[in-house]
């Protein structure tokens, strides 16, 4: 489960580049209560979404060379060029060189071997989000990939991330978590695209679920807001009831209702 305790490896921050930053916080504020607040005028636009007062993702406007408007999830690194360097020996590359953030840490944007992009975040004074697995924040990841035996042995290297096979309906599942950290830190999964032709169609990429309290009211509230559904909503048996929806932008997400933890 993904939780603010974040260790090496874990998704830690992430964040929305966008078009129209505002129509894009209108969204998610009417969708799931964020308030968009600017990090100030050295920030070059960057802001955060904040819950209740308590940093939920950030964003900025984004131009088309920077690429379509999307989702970047962050991963926890004790050294940002040295996970920069892991990524390149990987046969990943390098997008954005690693660079300090106003003394709040050091990021980099990478890719992994099949060109899906991912962000490193070396805490500073900010370690990463204030809120994860709670309604309205993060709470899990998922890599939609061509070759998960090649997505494995490069986030391995790179991150650290071991990964393991679960039952679930119709097959297995592949969970995602820090090395050694016990299945308690397990925080997203991989899937082959072949096994979702309507992920097929858009590319591999990193899908964030945020946690709801009410799965069918958040997607007919992401309609009425401009959104459209791209998995209507499906409970799933021990996991939770679940949707795939896009912002106004084409921005992807999921969101979930998960089941209470069984023990």
């Amino acid at each position: 489960m993904l939780t603010t305790r974040f260790v090496d490896g874990a998704p830690n921050w992430i964040d929305v580049g966008s078009p129209d930053i505002d129509g894009t916080a209108s969204f998610y504020g009417a969708l799931f209560g964020w308030r968009f607040v600017s990090a100030g005028p050295d920030a070059g636009g960057y802001g955060f979404f904040q819950l209740d007062g308590r940093t939920v993702a950030g964003g900025m406007r984004t131009g088309p060379e920077q690429g379509p408007p999307a989702w970047t999830v962050y991963f926890r690194s004790e050294d940002a060029q040295a996970t920069a360097k892991a990524a390149e020996e990987a046969h990943g590359s390098v997008l954005f060189q690693p660079m300090d953030v106003m003394g709040e840490g050091r990021m980099a944007i990478l890719a992994d071997r099949a060109g899906v992009p991912f962000g490193i975040w070396q805490p500073g004074r900010t370690a990463g989000v204030d809120m994860a697995g709670e309604p309205g924040a993060l709470c899990w990841v998922e890599l939609y990939t061509p070759d998960i035996a090649a997505a494995a042995a490069f986030y391995r290297r790179v991150l650290g991330l071991e990964t393991s096979g679960v039952p679930f309906p119709g097959g297995t599942y592949t969970c995602v978590q820090p090395d050694g950290a016990g299945e308690g830190a397990m925080f997203g999964g991989m899937v082959p695209l072949a096994d979702d032709p309507s992920e097929a169609e858009s590319g591999a990429y990193w899908l964030p679920y945020f946690e709801v309290a009410d799965t069918d009211a958040v997607v007919e509230r992401a309609q009425r807001l401009g959104g459209t559904v791209r998995m209507p909503a499906t409970s799933v048996e021990g996991v939770g009831r679940m949707a795939k929806l896009a912002d106004p932008y084409g921005v992807r997400f999921a969101v979930i209702r998960g089941e209470p933890a069984q023990g």
